[in-house]
């Protein structure tokens, strides 16, 4: 019987990494690619065991511990101290989210566009695909907790030993693992792959929220998140593995039940049943901007709390930054040094940009649930009615547009509110709002190129995504690992004007505005002539 449940597995191993043969490598290469560099970066920029230490007194600050984690290792901080301390928490929620969208994708997304329905006709277990998916992402975790392991041993650099690199990377396996089992139980427990992944990044997010509450107050608090297990473990210091136990044996009881929960169900139901809709469409609903709106209400939602608690947490260290510039020689690396400003001013420009394209996250996802709509074939069905293609993706586009206006409101609201809070001098209003909404022409190109996209190339989405995620990685990080000017120039937002240590370039944001609009055009002309595909 048990057998039987699990016949064909292999077979749907191979087909998984058939399909994600492009998607898996990316994620791996990107998170070994950009840790690896990080750690030669920190060697670079405290060379002497003062500097180091002088870094270490401003990891004390509680809004530091709330971001980071609680400090180890800070009487003596070694290399290795540091970069366990500062930079395993955020790679760990990359892990995190790679392993959520690798689940999702194979389990409850394909059950709801008809896959495991056509699967299941054929010779193949109840249970096969569900252990076929977290099979490949135990495999996944497990090669980059290996890799990454290895590969940061052989930078040679004397703090970061071997075991202790092992356990750096097994720390960001074992995450990936807990994450792939927990959002392996809400798939059975949601209807919906929205409401899967929607529960799944909840979850994370509360786990980061209870963590940072509990590292600054209350350590118990802080052991109930699978996060504060993580950094219990002390890499490079003291090199505990009892948290990578705990979390692999939760990890398993969590899977079980999964797969339980699996068997008794169900396909396309969930044991959290939908709530029921309305027995008639409203006038508005009826109309594709009332239904891009209601299809997207929850993620608009979210998004928006999002950003604003984003906003907040980042206004919540601002009291203390002048402190914390003094001794940081890597932020001063990342700001450009202007005469007449201070540092938390110049600090703001960067956070701007950070802020802005986090922000532009939703925004394009906004108009990219056109593409999923017609992925699904479900545009058809509105096309057969009288909607013209124009007002169809007008729709999506206005949509586009103003989430993307109002969650950069928001970010900028919540910086402001909680920095006026902890500072003695607070930073206006008006000036945190121009150095944020600035932005707004360099959101439009990305929105206008997925525009573009998908009137043109629909299936090279991907684009986007690698586009943002090369802005991001050149604007932040640019400074610190001096790229050359150009890479940045190469991105909307490294076009943008950084108030309010500059001054507003008009044309600048012209051209970007520019290019927008013939981005949209190009995308609506192409939108109109192509086929929808089925």
């Amino acid at each position: 019987m048990l057998k039987q449940m699990y016949y064909n597995t292999g077979q749907l191993i191979r087909l998984i990494l058939r399909r994600d043969r492009i998607r898996i490598p990316i994620w791996l290469i990107a998170i070994i690619l950009i840790t690896m560099m990080i750690a030669p970066a920190f060697a670079k920029l405290y060379p002497t065991e003062l500097e180091r230490q002088g870094i270490a007194e401003t990891m004390r600050n509680p809004a530091m511990t709330a971001m980071v984690g609680p400090g180890y290792g800070i009487d003596n901080y070694t290399i290795g101290a540091m970069m366990g301390h500062q930079m395993i928490l955020f790679t760990a929620i990359a892990v995190a989210i790679m392993s959520i969208l690798l689940v999702t994708r194979h389990t409850r997304r394909d059950e709801e566009e008809g896959r495991i329905e056509m699967i299941r006709s054929l010779p193949v277990g109840r249970l096969s695909n569900l252990g076929a998916t977290t099979f490949i992402a135990f495999v996944t975790n497990i090669l980059l907790s290996i890799l990454l392991g290895l590969g940061l041993h052989a930078l040679r650099i004397e703090s970061m030993d071997l075991e202790g690199s092992l356990l750096y990377g097994a720390v960001l396996g074992v995450t990936g693992i807990f994450f792939a089992a927990i959002t392996a139980l809400f798939v059975q427990l949601s209807a919906s792959n929205r409401g899967a992944v929607g529960l799944s990044f909840t979850f994370l997010g509360l786990s980061y929220l209870i963590r940072g509450i509990g590292d600054v107050s209350n350590e118990v608090l802080s052991l109930i998140s699978p996060l504060g297990w993580i950094l219990r473990t002390e890499v490079y210091v003291n090199n505990y593995w009892w948290p990578i136990l705990l979390a692999i044996f939760l990890s398993f009881v969590i899977l079980g039940l999964a797969f339980y929960l699996n068997s008794i169900r169900d396909l396309e139901a969930g044991f959290i049943p939908a709530k029921p809709g309305r027995k008639a469409a409203s006038a508005f609903l009826q109309s594709p901007l009332g239904l891009g709106l209601r299809l997207q209400r929850t993620a608009i939602i979210s998004w928006a709390i999002g950003m604003f608690v984003l906003g907040i947490s980042y206004g919540s260290v601002l009291g203390d930054l002048e402190t914390f510039f003094a001794n940081n020689e890597m932020i001063r690396e990342l700001l450009n040094h202007v005469e007449g400003f201070s540092l938390t001013e110049q600090f703001l420009t960067m956070l701007a940009s950070v802020i802005s394209m986090l922000c532009t996250v939703p925004a394009v996802m906004m108009v990219l649930k056109l593409k999923g709509e017609e992925k699904r074939n479900r545009v058809e069905h509105l096309l057969a009615r009288a909607v013209s293609r124009t007002k169809l993706i007008a729709s999506f586009l206005l949509i586009s547009l103003v989430v993307g206006f109002m969650v950069l409101l928001l970010a900028a609201l919540g910086l402001w509110s909680a920095g006026s809070v902890v500072m003695n001098d607070p930073i206006a209003l008006k000036t945190i709002l121009k150095a944020i909404m600035v932005y707004l022409p360099a959101m439009w190109v990305m929105i206008g190129l997925a525009i573009l996209l998908i009137g043109v190339l629909p299936q090279g989405i991907v684009v986007i995504w690698l586009y943002l995620g090369y802005s991001f990685f050149v604007v932040y990080l640019g400074s610190l690992l001096q790229f050359p000017q150009w890479m940045a120039k190469l991105s909307p937002f490294g076009n943008v004007p950084k108030l309010p240590t500059e001054e507003i370039n008009f044309a600048k944001i012209g051209v970007l505005t520019t290019i927008s609009v013939i981005f949209v055009v190009i995308g609506f002309i192409g939108y109109n002539r192509r086929d929808i595909h089925s």
